[in-house]
Order: structure tokens, then C-alpha cells, then sequence
């Protein structure tokens, strides 16, 4: 694993908004009084989820919060590449670049965040957008993946992630899901087999005597 530091620049100080805190307590409330140092994860993920990234300042309130050595909380972070030790744009491109992604054209994808966006990890000039290569999204079947935000968008081709980051540009909403528009993760084009409605739709139902049933009193 990579060595992953904090960002050499750094807010002057964090502080849980109300309901950032609402969600962080009900996330303690959880665990025994003396195990709330259990709930580093979902708390950071909050602070995160506040802020869009994990600054020091934030490490030290969650320590604070769950009192606990703020190194602690620093291991948790640097840790888990879920959690953004520098600033991101305010959306996040994460490309997953494992090998079923990178097989069905994952490697193109990233070559157009880097024209589009700038290097992996820097923000756009506006602040709009940044990105980075993930390992597996756990999504292989839908292969290449592209999350942003909490939303997976999948079967991108380079025109299909083209056009979403000309929206993102724009402002403008993104719709989950498939490129394709396949129904989960069905064969693309729909169902090839057991297509027949009479087969699931209840009309072939009938009554079944079972053999050797006793006889009622």
C-alpha cells in the first residue's frame, strides 16, 4: 500500500455542523459508553461527508469527540483510501481501475479525466470536479465503473463519460446506472431466457395432491 500523508495546507479549524453532530451521535449511541471509539468509521465518514475531504483539524475533533489519541484516528485515515486526506472538487470522480474495468476499457476512461480534469487527486481550476483510480468497486459485471458521490454510473464508453462530465460542468443532475440502460445487472439488451409471463404471472398455478397424505380425523 501507498504511503498516504496529509495535505501540506490546512484549515484553521473544524467543527461538526448540528447536523452533522444529530448523525454523529446517533452513530454513538450505537456502542457501549467506554466502546465508542467503535464509531472512528461512520464519524469520519460524516466529517467527510461535511467538508469533502478528512483535514487535520477534523482529525482532532473526532478524537476529541470520541476521546481517543488523535494518531489513532490518524491510522483510520490514512488507512482506508475511502477516506480524502486533501481537497477534491465538489464532485469526486473515483475510476475503478482493476482488471475487469481496466479489460473493458478503464484505461481510456482515465485518459479522459486527465485531459478533462487535470492530474488525479487536484482539484479542476473552478473546484469543480477531481478524480482519481480506485481498486474494484465491486461492480465487475457492469464493467467500467466510474463512482461519483454515493452513485455508481456503469458501462461507460469515453462518449458516456464525456457527456456526464459535460453535465457536471453544467450543473446539471446525473441518473445512476447503467450506460446502457440495462436493468441492474441483466445481459445487456434484457432477458434472453425465461421470458414467457406465464411462467411467474400465477395463471399456471393448480391445486397438488400430495401422495400418501393421512387421511383428515
Amino acid at each position: 500500500m501507498s504511503v498516504r500523508r496529509l495535505s501540506a495546507e490546512q484549515p484553521a479549524s473544524f467543527s461538526f455542523l448540528p447536523a452533522t453532530m444529530k448523525q454523529a451521535r446517533w452513530w454513538l449511541a450505537k456502542y457501549p459508553a467506554d466502546r465508542k471509539q467503535s464509531a472512528v468509521i461512520p464519524i469520519m465518514w460524516l466529517a467527510q461527508k461535511q467538508e469533502g475531504w478528512v483535514s487535520e483539524p477534523a482529525i482532532q475533533a473526532i478524537a476529541a469527540l470520541l476521546e481517543m489519541p488523535p494518531i489513532r484516528v490518524l491510522e483510520v485515515a490514512t488507512f482506508y483510501t475511502m477516506f480524502h486526506l486533501h481537497p477534491v472538487g465538489k464532485h469526486h470522480l473515483q475510476v475503478c481501475g482493476t482488471t475487469p474495468c481496466m479489460l473493458r476499457g478503464a484505461e481510456e476512461l482515465k485518459a479522459i479525466c486527465k485531459r478533462r480534469i487535470g492530474e488525479a487527486h487536484a482539484p479542476s481550476a473552478d473546484g469543480k470536479l477531481s478524480w482519481e483510480e480506485m481498486e474494484c468497486l465491486g461492480a465487475c459485471v457492469n464493467a467500467p465503473v466510474v463512482a461519483i458521490g454515493d452513485y455508481y454510473h456503469e458501462d461507460l464508453t469515453p462518449a458516456a463519460l464525456e457527456a456526464l462530465i459535460d453535465k457536471l460542468a453544467r450543473g446539471e443532475k446525473l441518473e445512476p446506472g447503467s450506460s446502457l440502460g440495462r436493468q441492474t445487472s441483466a445481459p445487456e439488451g434484457g432477458p434472453s431466457v425465461l421470458t414467457d409471463p406465464s411462467l411467474y404471472d400465477g395463471s399456471l398455478a393448480r391445486l397438488v395432491t400430495l401422495p400418501n397424505v393421512p387421511a383428515k380425523a
